[in-house]
């Protein structure tokens, strides 16, 4: 058996490993200022959060404030513009009209004017203010038979009644299928 063909394979495997393991050991080093500055960097984003989660605290204290303050300068806001005058919606829509009644509004009937009461939508002031996401998202909560609903135009019918400009909710109405344009 030949020594030398056997030994320069080891010493060759030898040399390696310790060159390996010394490489290593000289990474390692590196690896220790990449662990400081992700930890700096860590340690930045929890400061960062702490302050926006102050600022988010105080936001939510003044929207609050205002929240207090809103409903008195609302109830001054929303004054009725023309009183209601039951035989002038009944000439002109043709049907007996009661105020507030928000199956007036084409598109909504009884089963839908109940979701909206249920959310606090129950004058045609409410219908008239209401977002059409927000209609949208109390049609889409009372199910699927009134999620394919498409609100656009209650808002703008609403304050149609709301103004007493019967007239023009009819001619408006006219052009609607559905309560859709």
């Amino acid at each position: 058996m030949n020594i030398p063909c056997i030994l320069i394979p080891a010493l060759v495997g030898l040399i390696c490993g310790i060159l390996g393991y010394l490489l290593g050991k000289m990474n390692s080093k590196n690896d220790d200022s990449l662990a400081l500055s992700l930890q700096a960097d860590l340690d930045a984003c929890k400061a960062n959060t702490r302050n926006l989660n102050a600022r988010i605290a105080t936001l939510e204290a003044d929207l609050a404030a205002k929240a207090k303050i809103a409903p008195q300068s609302f109830a001054a806001a929303a004054p009725t513009l023309i009183p209601f005058d039951s035989s002038l919606a009944s000439t002109a829509l043709g049907k007996k009209i009661k105020e507030n009644d928000l199956k007036v509004v084409e598109g909504i009937g009884p089963k839908i004017e109940a979701l909206l009461n249920n959310a606090g939508i129950k004058t045609w002031y409410d219908l008239s203010q209401a977002s059409t996401e927000k209609l949208q998202s109390i049609l889409d909560a009372g199910g699927e038979n009134y999620s394919i609903h498409n609100p656009s135009t209650w808002a703008k019918q609403a304050l149609f009644a709301y103004q007493g400009k019967w007239q023009e909710l009819k001619d408006w109405q006219r052009n609607l299928l559905g309560g859709k344009e």
